[in-house]
């Protein structure tokens, strides 16, 4: 009984070491994806070869990401609320 309660304990602690060390911060395309989509963003996605383009759009906002399978990301953001 001793044994077990020694397990379970050692078991307890394990999983809570690595559950707590997980990186739950969101990427910079993430948090913008997310921002145009609760803006009402229209969202388009192309796919071509090893490349991903997302293009995102408001009135007031557009949003260009180009990532490549390497790693590679760019972000533009262009903010035309300042245009008359």
């Amino acid at each position: 009984m001793k044994r077990l309660i020694y397990i379970v304990a050692i078991f307890t602690f394990v999983t809570v070491a690595f559950t707590s060390c997980r990186d739950d911060k969101k990427t910079e395309k993430e948090e913008l994806i997310e921002e145009m989509q609760e803006e009402g963003a229209d969202v388009k996605v192309k796919e071509k070869g090893d490349k991903t383009k997302i293009k995102m759009e408001t009135e007031e906002k557009e949003v260009k990401i180009k990532e490549k399978s390497d790693g590679d990301t760019k972000i533009k953001v262009d903010d035309n609320s300042t245009e008359q």
